[in-house]
């Protein structure tokens, strides 16, 4: 059982713990990957991570059943933006600089733009320059496979 269950209560609920488990733990890569993504650090997206499955345990008796990964992965930015808001110097709300982001006629076609995209080392480098909602939304649709109707009707999204 992993350190954060245990933690909960000195006995918790063996059942309520196992179907707990089942239905968060496979989703635990892409939690791992959208706190990661929002925090820019191992130990930020750690601690984020942490609260949240914490979080979900909790409340896991409110979850309706319906798509675990889309109602973990809300927790999981809720608390991600919550921990970044809480650290002095951090703002969730960058500015696009729209001089760096000019769109110009001639450019690369869109066969060049997927190779460089493909470059995991440009696609990082291009994730981190965008500013944190936009970068999320991205994580989501590309990354994690979501849907634009499930980013767009999410519980957490604003």
């Amino acid at each position: 059982m992993p350190a954060f269950l245990a933690a909960m209560s000195p006995a918790p609920d063996r059942h309520r713990t196992a179907r707990f488990e089942a239905c968060f733990l496979p989703h635990l890569d892409a939690a791992w990957n959208l706190a990661r993504w929002l925090a820019r650090s191992d130990a930020d997206a750690e601690d984020a991570l942490q609260e949240s499955m914490l979080r979900a345990l909790r409340y896991f008796d409110s979850f309706n059943g319906e798509n675990p990964r889309v109602w973990l992965l809300a927790i999981v930015r809720n608390t991600t933006w919550t921990l970044i808001a809480k650290k002095p110097g951090q703002g969730v709300h960058e500015s696009l600089d729209e001089d760096l982001h000019l769109l110009i006629d001639g450019g690369p076609t869109p066969e060049a733009i997927a190779l460089v995209a493909s470059d995991i080392a440009v696609l990082q480098s291009a994730l981190d320059a965008l500013p944190a909602p936009l970068r999320e939304i991205v994580v989501l649709r590309e990354l994690e496979g979501f849907s634009y109707k499930e980013i767009a009707t999410s519980p957490c999204r604003s």
